[in-house]
């Protein structure tokens, strides 16, 4: 069982967690305007108290996609670099294509159009996002939401403000032919896990399937790679579709003497099971929210620029992928522009098409995950989260107000035509 800190008082940000018909954001951001002199964008801070400011807005919300305001060639950023304020992004991981919306956000100028100059922190294996922002160590933190839930039971006072992915992109990998394409398959077989949340969705699926992760299968601890599968320590791997799936099928099968091919390998996608959880989300420090109008304001106009990387990354893959390949190599990470490529596309389809707009959070899907982590068990009995977390723990508000900015630019927030592209992999990613 978990033992640390209780949970701290539950703030007061307008919105319970268990629907979204309230619109009373009260001191919730920057409203975007006109510029006359420009015919670009300002941001200037009002109070968002009335439903009708941003329901005016977010009918704009399904307009057909129009090339993004900003982009290689844009202008009109500021100038000074003084005049922006510092934000930091903790990511989960190095810089790839997982990260592609900020990524863009960041090199195309999207975060200086709104007044912020963000840098993006990459995250090692023993980094806990949230826990480096509950402690002050950036500004807002990319995490999935098992993992955030767990730092949360023990007393980060952190909140969701923009669900991005919307679908899950963890599955469990197999070679086909075993006969392992359910998780009741894997009773008696060697499972490979990372820990650290990320076994919350396998756990779950196990359970739901009668399968006990204490006595009926071998877990066994997996690096961020799928050497264990490639050299048979382990029959079914734990991979995400944008990345470890990529890199096997970049890499040769010992068996054939070629890359490893689609239909060799059978995945277990928790998405089909109904054991999915929320992953990916973009989470911020509650206090801060609570306490700090120029937070929220710094909030609304971070979302906004982060959710448009996204949007462009939707309808430019090439070029984003490009975008981000150049970028991780500036900063050491080593992975190639093909297999940025396919992480961008693989991305692209756990956000889109977005069921309310890309980062609003439906209630109901975090109200299964919250449901399933307190009634899953580990090996050790226990259950993931021994209680609910408070009400504080996600908002609509300014992912609301972000989407709406984005809908008056014209852009398509929904992505209802979203078509994913056919992508070859290639030899080691390059």
């Amino acid at each position: 069982m978990r033992t640390g800190e209780p949970h701290l008082g539950e703030p007061h940000l307008g919105e319970p967690h268990t629907g979204e018909a309230h619109t009373g954001e009260a001191h919730t951001g920057a409203e975007r305007i006109r510029d006359p002199h420009t015919g670009g964008t300002a941001a200037r801070r009002v109070h968002l108290g009335t439903a009708a400011t941003v329901a005016g807005a977010l009918v704009l919300a399904g307009c057909a996609g129009a090339a993004p305001a900003s982009g290689p060639e844009a202008d009109g950023r500021p100038a000074d670099g003084d005049d922006l304020t510092p934000v930091t992004l903790q990511l989960s991981w190095v810089r790839q294509a997982q990260f592609a919306g900020y990524v863009v956000a960041e090199e195309l100028g999207f975060y200086a159009d709104e007044g912020l100059d963000v840098t993006l922190q990459e995250a090692g294996t023993t980094t806990v996002p949230v826990e480096v922002l509950a402690r002050a160590g950036a500004d807002y933190a990319v995490s999935p939401v098992p993992r955030a839930l767990g730092s949360i039971e023990q007393g980060a006072r952190v909140t969701n403000v923009a669900q991005v992915f919307e679908r899950s992109g963890t599955v469990q990998v197999t070679a086909m032919g075993q006969g392992l394409d359910a998780p009741a398959d894997l009773a008696g077989k060697k499972v490979g896990v990372w820990g650290d949340g990320n076994e919350w969705e396998l756990f779950a699926g196990l359970q739901a399937a009668g399968v006990d992760v204490a006595h009926d299968v071998e877990l066994v601890r997996q690096a961020a790679d799928l050497t264990a599968f490639v050299a048979g320590d382990v029959d079914a791997a734990q991979a995400t579709t944008y990345n470890e799936v990529a890199q096997l099928l970049e890499t040769v099968n010992p068996a054939t003497g070629d890359l490893y091919q689609p239909d060799e390998l059978e995945t277990i996608d928790w998405n089909h099971t109904g054991s999915a959880m929320l992953q990916d989300a973009i989470w911020a420090d509650t206090t801060r929210l609570e306490d700090d109008p120029a937070y929220e304001d710094t909030t609304v106009a971070f979302l906004t620029a982060s959710l448009k990387g996204w949007v462009y990354a939707r309808d430019h893959p090439e070029h984003a992928a490009a975008v981000v390949a150049g970028s991780a190599s500036a900063s050491g990470s080593a992975l190639g522009p093909s297999h940025q490529y396919w992480q961008t596309n693989e991305v692209n389809r756990l956000i889109w098409p977005s069921t309310r707009g890309i980062g609003v959070i439906d209630p109901g899907d975090w109200d299964d995950t919250v449901e399933a982590a307190l009634t899953t068990r580990n090996p050790a009995g226990d259950t993931l989260l021994t209680e609910a977390p408070p009400a504080s723990s996600f908002t609509n508000r300014y992912a609301r107000v972000a989407r709406a900015n984005l809908a008056e630019e014209g852009l398509d927030v929904m992505g209802e035509s979203f078509e994913p592209r056919m992508i070859e992999p290639t030899a080691g990613g390059g």
